[in-house]
């Protein structure tokens, strides 16, 4: 959202080099200008207080704060942003809930090491981390390192499409890489770097800011595609070598032994100091829920059916030899929406909660994702883009899902939607839109659809077209749920 790619200091990230390299972005579109959040900040915090909102979710852009890395100095035009930023949610009562990496880094770190591959990226982020800490540590409460490293280890190191587009057949055809082994490191540096994060602001910050720190995972909810016993273990599989795969290392100090059963020596292995380290590492976990998917076991079907489905990638031990659809018979498993393999079911939610709270003996949570992509048509105006009623009916239908795992005694602190506005969505660009207010690509005015409307009146439980917009979602003035909040 923030744009001024190059402003007062800014370094460039690895995004701003891969989202100038012709073919890697829809309709060639780059995150220069994005919602200009950086000239207008001011403006959106106006927006976020006049829709009630009692937290923001924001991250922190690496490449603005530290341009080189340990490399070069601290960028400190790039700091006051942020401080001024932290500064106006908290004059309006809003509480800001910071990551300290979403997905971006500063491109030199890439050139000089080869990014996460390597493990000089853990001081790096450490020491970023610490400079965020001391800087901003004294009004911030609530930290999350890492956004989606299991996505973004699939995304960027499996599949090959985020930087550095590395990758392997069959996942895909990159000039470099290796899809079965590198998303391994990769996620092994990733959770060592939260790791020493973590054990860096316990030390030296918790004591006096009194505040949080926590890690964000990509978690789909995963339902066996056909009713047997293979198609059940894949599907708590599909679970294990996504969500586990980040959660349990830090948790319970170690990666699941499913992962290890398949994956063998390619797993990386934490020595005993490393465990430690990582063991109970985070006070909370951040959940970015979009939807559910089938699971097909691979292991059985490629025993006994050559033309098995499962060889276009099921067949690796990567992803835990199984493959995910989104159909069955011909029946999509919900609504379709504007992005591929999001599907509306909204029952995910309840079942995606229920399993953290089962499998983490109920660590505090936050839903710190959940939204609806539509896709820009190319013929609709302004005015059909802001009548969005699905968006309306997909939050409505979650938020009841997610209160019922709530009443069964998840501990859940909050639910953030994404996004506030519409923005620039990766490869996607500015296709996709989750805004609750769309932006006019050529004015960058931000206009409220119907969906900001209806989230101003659910979390001021007033009516909108004479319903009560709270109707049977009664976690919101609960302790549990106290920062219903936006992105």
């Amino acid at each position: 959202i923030e744009g001024a790619f190059l402003e007062d200091g800014k370094g460039l990230s690895n995004w701003d080099v891969f989202s100038h390299t012709k073919g890697r972005i829809n309709n060639g579109d780059t995150g220069d200008i994005a919602d200009d959040h950086y000239h207008r900040f001011q403006e959106d915090v106006e927006l976020m207080h006049s829709i009630g909102l009692n937290s923001y979710r924001f991250s922190i852009s690496w490449s603005r704060v530290l341009p080189r890395g340990r490399f070069g100095k601290v960028n400190f035009a790039g700091v006051m942003f942020y401080n001024e930023l932290i500064d106006s949610l908290l004059l309006k009562g809003i509480t800001p809930f910071v990551t300290l990496n979403h997905h971006d880094h500063p491109h030199e770190l890439e050139e000089k090491y080869g990014g996460w591959l390597n493990p000089i990226m853990q001081e790096e982020f450490s020491y970023f981390a610490q400079i965020c800490f001391s800087s901003f540590g004294d009004r911030v409460k609530y930290w999350t390192t890492i956004n989606e490293p299991n996505m973004f280890a699939e995304m960027a190191y499996v599949r090959g499409v985020y930087p550095p587009a590395r990758c392997s057949p069959p996942f895909g055809n990159c000039s470099a890489g290796n899809s079965d082994t590198e998303p391994l490191v990769a996620m092994h540096n990733m959770l060592l770097a939260h790791a020493k994060a973590a054990k860096l602001y316990r030390e030296h910050f918790q004591p006096r800011h009194g505040g949080l720190i926590g890690i964000v995972v990509h978690s789909f909810m995963y339902k066996p595609l056909r009713n047997n016993d293979f198609d059940r273990d894949a599907a708590n599989r599909a679970v294990l070598f996504t969500a586990a795969w980040v959660f349990d290392p830090l948790v319970h100090g170690d990666y699941p032994p499913e992962m290890r059963k398949y994956l063998l020596d390619a797993l990386p292995r934490f020595t005993s100091d490393e465990r430690k380290l990582i063991k109970d590492s985070i006070d909370f976990m951040g959940i970015n829920h979009y939807g559910t998917l089938y699971a097909k076991d691979c292991i059985y079907s490629s025993c006994v059916c050559s033309n098995s489905s499962c060889i276009a990638g099921g067949d690796h031990p990567i992803h835990g030899y199984l493959i995910t659809l989104a159909e069955k018979d011909g029946v999509s498993i919900g609504e379709p929406t504007g992005m591929s393999r999001f599907f509306v079911v909204p029952n995910g939610m309840e079942e995606i909660v229920d399993y953290m709270k089962k499998r983490y003996h109920n660590k505090p949570m936050f839903v710190t994702e959940n939204g609806y992509a539509s896709l820009n048509p190319t013929t609709a105006q302004a005015d059909e883009l802001q009548h969005d009623t699905k968006r309306v009916e997909f939050h409505k239908s979650y938020l009841a899902s997610l209160a019922r795992a709530i009443r069964k005694g998840a501990d859940v602190r909050g639910y953030f939607i994404w996004s506030l506005m519409d923005n620039f969505e990766w490869t996607s660009g500015y296709e996709l839109k989750f805004g609750l207010y769309y932006v006019d690509r050529t004015t960058l005015d931000r206009v409220p659809k119907l969906s900001a409307k209806w989230y101003t009146d659910f979390l001021t439980n007033n009516n909108l077209n004479g319903e009560e917009t709270g109707k049977s979602i009664s976690f919101k003035y609960s302790t549990q749920a106290n920062h219903l909040s936006n992105k």
